[in-house]
């Protein structure tokens, strides 16, 4: 794939700040999303996002026919999948679970993924420094459902190979067109998922929403994932994850006049800290 003059001027940017543009448009699409649980079941909504995106990426890539076969596809295939599924996964445990719990226990695959890559004491302070924020942040609140604890499990480890899959699919040089596949082919897998989203076709402004979704929280943050793959190893990756709830909080406060308590706060300065102990290691 021929990287564009958008993809490379974003080279130039910190890796922390495309995380902030990223979780900025994640939670906005996430917004969009919520307003679709009451005409569609979880999974179905996180089945017209993954349909949303395909949409767009499609039209906007257009993968040659290198890309839809051999390895190259089977590759995108299984990110596309796993990623989707991941969605999935997450929309089931919110629904059944409070939203930091959920963010907590998902947490865990990145943290995984950190702690497998972690060889120095900085490394390990670093680590312990954003497991503890993320943990202030999301403000944890355990409830009696076994299920919702098992779909967000599952969304962990989901999560986990979505970062171990996206350095492949960044460092192979396909990136973004394998984003297109590989939600192609994840929305035809997950197809049954659609008989939860029958309401929807029949509103013109709900599928809108459906497309708007796809494209805010999938799109544009797993495009901006792409780039910062390219450039630094997934461990470090997983670790500046832990600046989506810290961007969720920010948005909160600008845009909603929430204000964090002082936990949240801890939490916030907490996930600073482990992020630029992480950033100043040479190995990135």
């Amino acid at each position: 794939m021929t990287i564009s003059r958008p993809t490379r001027a974003l080279d130039a940017v910190p890796a922390p700040a495309v995380f902030v543009l990223s979780g900025i448009s994640l939670y906005v699409g996430a917004a969009f999303a919520v307003w679709l649980f009451d005409v569609a079941s979880p999974a179905g909504v996180a089945w017209l996002r993954c349909l949303g995106a395909a949409l767009i990426l499609l039209a906007w890539r257009r993968p040659g026919r290198a890309a839809w076969r051999g390895r190259p596809l089977l590759l995108a295939a299984t990110f596309g999948v796993v990623t989707a599924g991941m969605n999935v996964l997450f929309y089931e445990a919110i629904a059944r679970l409070p939203l930091g719990t959920a963010v907590a226990i998902e947490f865990v695959g990145p943290i995984l993924v950190a702690a497998l890559g972690s060889r120095g004491v900085r490394d390990l302070a670093a680590l312990a420094c954003v497991v503890t924020g993320v943990l202030l942040i999301a403000d944890v609140q355990w409830e009696g459902s076994p299920a919702g604890l098992a779909f967000a499990l599952g969304a962990a480890l989901a999560w986990a190979g979505y970062i171990v899959l996206g350095t492949r699919v960044a460092r192979a040089g396909n990136g973004i067109d394998s984003l297109a596949v590989g939600f192609a082919v994840a929305t035809v897998v997950l197809s049954p998922l659609a008989l939860g989203t029958t309401a929807v076709w029949g509103d013109a402004g709900l599928l809108a929403f459906a497309v708007g979704v796809g494209l805010l929280s999938t799109v544009v943050p797993y495009a901006l994932d792409q780039v910062v793959l390219r450039r630094v190893r997934r461990s470090r990756f997983a670790l500046l994850l832990a600046l989506l709830p810290v961007t969720a909080a920010v948005v909160g406060f600008v845009v909603l006049r929430q204000v964090p308590t002082l936990g949240e706060a801890l939490g916030i300065l907490a996930v600073v800290v482990g992020v630029a102990l992480r950033s100043g290691t040479r190995s990135g």
